[in-house]
């Protein structure tokens, strides 16, 4: 497979041990994470060649991560290094009935602002098959929604897939322009979304009438009606994946997905996922899971599976980054989910 460039920006990750509050105690747990790192990582898990690309500031603290990233095996010489600090975002780790937080501090961040013309395009995407970005970074600041813009204009033009996970996030959408406004004509320039029905919902305004987001029930006929709208709305639209995720509680999720190309409506194995380590990064294990799968297996079924049992098993892992090989996946998606010693 061809190399895959994602985009967009990594922060610090500043989390609270175990599942105590927020400075509960004076310590907090230093990792790196962001939604598009977050796929390189996967990716460079799979084998799959993988670079990210962002902008960072020349000090220490970007210093070690991008020597993380480069510890993955994920390709970093595209990353521009300007303006003054990294993104930050603190986790509060839920249970049971009570949910997780995350509280973001990336305002001003070297991404945020980043303006169009600072990555040199044609250089980073030269010889790369696949680019990925997330509804994340376009909800960072104007600059950075131009900058989205501009990149996947980018990967267009040089004839690569260009695929996007809608993420809506609402505490970012801060700086004047709406949701819709902005990922709608992001979208025009895709082939391949990856989201959840809350996504379409707050970023395209595209839902399945009287399906109610948070009612915690599985209806694949409502997510087919989205895909189809989409799709009819989009006719650059190619592969529509969305995740289905059943919160039972913090600790207690059913995980699945679901995948329609214009002609098959494919639903996936669900898994109940309990003990819940971390479900941070879960939706990006799945984009990296389906990149991987969609250039790796011959049916979309099995690779949508694989997609699937990938984020699956990122759920048993701490951090933003999931850490599962192409057999550990594969094994579980063939039925070995028992989580027996392996000697």
């Amino acid at each position: 497979m061809k190399r895959v460039v994602t985009f967009g920006e990594i922060m610090l990750r500043l989390k609270s041990p175990g599942h105590e509050r927020l400075l509960q105690s004076p310590s907090l747990e230093a990792t790196f994470g962001g939604g598009e790192a977050n796929v390189a990582v996967s990716l460079a898990g799979f084998g799959v060649p993988s670079s990210f690309v962002t902008v960072l500031p020349d000090n220490a603290i970007a210093d070690a991560c991008v020597r993380e990233l480069r510890g993955f095996g994920v390709d970093v010489s595209g990353i521009v290094r300007a303006g003054d600090r990294m993104g930050i975002y603190f986790l509060e780790t839920g249970s049971n009935q009570r949910p997780s937080k995350v509280l973001y501090d990336r305002a001003h961040s070297a991404l945020a602002e980043a303006r169009p013309g600072i990555i040199p395009w044609a250089e980073v995407l030269r010889d790369a098959g696949w680019f990925h970005i997330t509804g994340i970074t376009p909800a960072v600041s104007a600059g950075a929604a131009e900058l989205s813009l501009e990149a996947v204009k980018a990967a267009g033009e040089a004839g690569l897939r260009v695929s996007c996970d809608l993420n809506y996030r609402k505490n970012l959408w801060k700086y004047g322009k709406s949701a819709p406004e902005v990922m709608s004509e992001l979208v025009s320039n895709v082939d391949t979304v990856i989201a959840n029905e809350e996504d379409f919902q707050k970023c395209l305004g595209i839902s399945a009438g009287s399906h109610e987001v948070d009612s915690g029930e599985i209806d694949p006929d409502a997510y087919l009606s989205i895909a189809r709208q989409a799709m009819e709305r989009y006719g650059n639209l190619k592969v529509i994946a969305i995740t289905l995720r059943q919160s039972l509680s913090a600790d207690h999720n059913v995980w699945q997905a679901c995948l329609y190309d214009g002609k098959e409506f494919i639903l996936s194995r669900a898994y109940p996922v309990t003990d819940i380590v971390d479900r941070v990064g879960g939706g990006d294990s799945f984009s990296g899971g389906l990149i991987c799968g969609l250039n790796r297996y011959g049916t979309r079924k099995e690779a949508l599976e694989f997609a699937v049992a990938a984020s699956c098993l990122k759920h048993t892992i701490p951090g933003d980054y999931n850490r599962v090989s192409v057999s550990e996946a594969e094994a579980l998606m063939k039925g070995s989910g028992s989580g027996r010693v392996q000697r």
